[in-house]
């Protein structure tokens, strides 16, 4: 069974490539329920080995992943410096994954982290070839 699986299950249908703790292997199928999924991994090592993979992290390549405009991967938010127009805020420690919306996690020096909830209205923009991040820090009555 998956733990916290991703909503896009295509990721770990049959004949996918993952990683488990750092040892590629192919999803043999995919059976369960979206919520809980349960898979079966083809390895070399046999059942025993895979065994060992109980509880590990499954992660995929990124070249599987096509992200709709918009979209983001949290790993390409995390250390993108956060900006009000030209005025600097910190950067970006993490990205919280909550049920209405995702949250940036904004450290700032000498000032309590600014929580930014990953809507329009609160960022204006995301550019990730120059890690930057322009946030409405009015929107957010953080001034």
């Amino acid at each position: 069974m998956v733990a916290e699986p991703t909503e896009r299950l295509e990721l770990l249908g049959a004949g996918r490539t993952v990683t488990v703790a750092g040892k590629t292997v192919t999803v043999a199928w995919r059976r369960g329920t979206p919520a809980r999924p349960l898979l079966k991994l083809e390895w070399e090592g046999g059942r025993a080995a895979v065994a060992e993979l109980r509880g590990q992290p499954i992660t995929v390549p990124r070249s599987a992943i096509t992200l709709a405009e918009g979209e983001f991967l949290v790993d390409d938010l995390v250390g993108c410096e956060a900006f009000d127009g030209d005025r600097r805020l910190g950067r970006v420690r993490e990205v919280l994954l909550m049920p209405s919306a995702d949250v940036l996690e904004v450290e700032r020096e000498r000032e309590e982290a600014l929580l930014v909830p990953l809507v329009r209205d609160a960022v204006r923009s995301v550019d990730l070839r120059s890690g930057r991040l322009d946030i409405d820090t009015a929107f957010l009555n953080a001034d």
